[in-house]
């Protein structure tokens, strides 16, 4: 596990515990800690409202744009899932309030409109999985990376969609997601993958493509693939969060 996983779980662990000791979340709560400041209603619900009142008081401006992430990516692809699971979500995790994910699974495949199907360089399971993260990611919306994210770092990437969806995003039945796979919403949403994927300026000769608001180098790239959190902090505009200003590198001194 790396370092910057390690502070993950860290900064994690102490505001769960710090939440739970203070509040007492009802029993009743059916939300996972990761979602209880989501919305008033579910802060509420789950007895954590003034925590995640004062949470959101330490919050960005929301008036500065975050920085906006766009991965194109195969799932069965082990650069991507390796990019996934150890740049890209630990960073969002700490970073999410001044990053903005989007996940288009799509790749180096090729669609064959004549056979309303698609070719992908991992066979038809990677096919497949790509259609199965399309759906998840229209049909789970704030709570689809988690899912993929527990997809992707799963040794058999599709037998841990259904747990991975009951586990992040239960209010999505799977049967939702079977539905999206089998029927037209599904093709239109990996269609709509491919006109994006293809419409890349630069054209990608490679995956992951990682673009930063919208734009493309390679010098961002290369930084990506290992020191992402601290590219996202530099390309921030706004007053750089905690994390970024000295809380990470005192946590590396004493825990990481």
């Amino acid at each position: 596990m790396n370092t910057l996983m390690l502070c993950v779980f860290y900064f994690i662990f102490l505001g769960v515990y710090e939440i739970q000791c203070k509040s007492h979340p009802k029993p009743s709560c059916g939300y996972p800690p990761s979602q209880w400041c989501r919305s008033l209603e579910i802060a509420i619900e789950c007895g954590v409202w003034k925590q995640c009142m004062e949470l959101n008081a330490t919050r960005p401006d929301p008036v500065v744009p975050p920085v906006e992430i766009t991965v194109y990516y195969e799932s069965l692809c082990p650069g991507c899932r390796a990019f996934l699971t150890e740049q890209l979500f630990p960073t969002w995790t700490l970073l999410k309030d001044i990053m903005k994910v989007n996940l288009v699974p799509f790749g180096n495949a090729k669609e064959l409109p004549e056979e309303n199907s698609f070719s992908c360089q991992h066979g038809e399971p990677e096919c497949y999985a790509n259609m199965v993260e399309a759906c998840v990611l229209y049909a789970a919306n704030h709570a689809a990376f988690p899912v993929i994210y527990c997809m992707e770092s799963s040794a058999a990437v599709l037998k841990s969609a259904k747990p991975c969806l009951q586990l992040y995003a239960p209010f999505v039945k799977w049967q939702t997601i079977e539905s999206c796979t089998r029927g037209e919403l599904g093709q239109s949403l990996m269609h709509q993958n491919a006109v994006k994927t293809q419409a890349l300026k630069p054209a990608h000769t490679h995956v992951p493509w990682i673009t930063f608001n919208g734009e493309y180098t390679s010098e961002w790239e290369d930084k990506a693939m290992s020191t992402l959190f601290t590219l996202v902090c530099s390309l921030y505009k706004g007053i750089k969060p905690p994390v970024c200003t000295g809380a990470l590198k005192k946590l590396d001194r004493s825990f990481c």
